[in-house]
């Protein structure tokens, strides 16, 4: 397989290609394709941004028609027959069955660009300029979600200051008996902390990129509590949870709490395409016409396709049930490799997004992602080390595939313990 196009003329700072080492050239639903013909089951699904599978039919059907009609491509924030369609089922699909009357944003089309919007207005509706953001947290790598991001590796490529944030403990980061909810409350109410009241709290309700943790139902409970107490803006970033992940559209619904704000990108698109939106409270929505915009904000194919999307899945009751048939199925086989192995693994997790969690070498996740590889499934790593084996397969597809691919996993297991 010829690499060297991408090596001689692609920056350093490429990443994947170097794990995942082969020129992929198609894809349909959990499998992909390199030029040499080789299939690999997919168990990264593009880092959350193609939760669906690759290539839906339903959906390319819909975008197909679309882009052959002459459909408008580009808009800014104008009104388009894409965009109102895809509002109208958005609220009628999503929004108003779960009762949240929130107001809907289209930022820039990452990830990063929906958390710096957000960041900016909640800043502006109260006049604070303080973050806090949690030990683990992900939140993207431009210099305001940068700041709010817990990785030593992404922040020493900054070349800046990243002010403004401060750090406080996850759920669970001090162990199951530390509540640190509390202790971010006695800092806030306390005068001589040296804590000024922030603007904003962003939160994962389950950390992918930190390392597969989860946080509580009451933990959250609490935080938006202490949040509402103190006139704090609560964000809840659901760009990788989100979109059905978790087992509900978002994470954070099992919990029953309602942000403030709410980041989504990567799989809201349905598709792929580049799509970020912003869900605010209105009482929040305190923008001026122009003060935030970007030239590709609501991507209309995107649009298309997302709203594709919710018609085809998650108007049928049936697809969310199947979203926990397929979690139960990978987490009874992830736990049941952990305990095989009880000296070398953990596991923890939520819906669609698990974690087998190296305990005894902080290596060993790599070891066993790159013989995934070797042995035809996609399956990326995470944690503060790397320490965890992060597996993240589509939400639907046949489960043949799911276990062909979790057998493979089970099998570059045992190989690298036998080493």
């Amino acid at each position: 397989m010829d690499l060297s196009v991408f090596s001689s003329m692609e920056s350093e700072v490429r990443s994947y290609v170097r794990a995942f080492p082969t020129v992929f050239d198609t894809a349909r639903g959990s499998t992909i394709t390199d030029e040499a013909g080789r299939d690999y089951i997919d168990f990264f699904c593009g880092a959350g941004a193609v939760n669906y599978g690759h290539n839906h039919p339903a959906i390319k059907k819909d975008v197909l028609e679309y882009l052959a009609s002459d459909g408008i491509q580009h808009a800014l924030d104008m009104a388009t027959s894409a965009k109102r369609t895809f509002l109208e089922t958005f609220s009628e699909v999503i929004l108003a069955p779960r009762g949240y009357a929130y107001k809907v944003q289209f930022t820039g089309p990452t990830g990063a660009n929906v958390v710096e919007a957000a960041f900016k207005l909640a800043r502006l509706a109260t006049g604070r300029t303080g973050v806090i953001a949690f030990t683990h947290g992900y939140h993207g790598l431009s210099m305001g979600a940068l700041a709010a991001t817990a990785n030593s590796w992404f922040r020493d490529a900054a070349g800046a200051h990243l002010g403004d944030v401060v750090f406080h403990p996850y759920d669970g980061y001090y162990g199951d008996d530390i509540d640190t909810v509390k202790m971010l409350e006695k800092l806030i109410e306390d005068p001589s902390s040296g804590l000024d009241l922030p603007a904003a709290v962003i939160v994962e309700t389950v950390q992918g990129e930190g390392g597969v943790n989860v946080a509580s139902a009451e933990w959250l409970r609490a935080l938006r509590e202490l949040c509402t107490k103190h006139g704090i803006v609560l964000i809840a970033d659901e760009i990788q949870i989100g979109v059905g992940r978790s087992g509900d559209f978002f994470g954070f619904e099992e919990s029953g709490i309602v942000p403030d704000m709410v980041t989504l990108s990567k799989s809201i698109s349905g598709y792929g395409f580049p799509l970020s939106l912003l869900l605010i409270n209105p009482e929040l929505d305190v923008w001026k016409p122009a003060m935030h915009t970007g030239t590709f904000r609501g991507n209309t194919v995107a649009l298309v396709s997302a709203t594709s999307a919710l018609n085809n899945f998650w108007r049928d009751p049936e697809f969310v049930a199947g979203i926990a048939r397929r979690s139960e199925l990978v987490r009874a086989r992830i736990d049941s490799i952990a305990a095989r192995y009880p000296e070398h693994f953990a596991t923890r997790g939520r819906g669609l997004l698990q974690g087998l969690v190296g305990i005894s070498d902080n290596e060993l996740a790599g070891r066993i992602s790159r013989k995934s590889f070797e042995l035809g499934v996609i399956v990326e790593v995470s944690g503060a080390h790397d320490e965890v084996l992060k597996l993240m397969p589509a939400l639907l597809g046949d489960e043949e595939t799911l276990v062909r691919g979790l057998d493979v996993i089970e099998s570059a297991v045992d190989a690298v313990l036998a080493a």
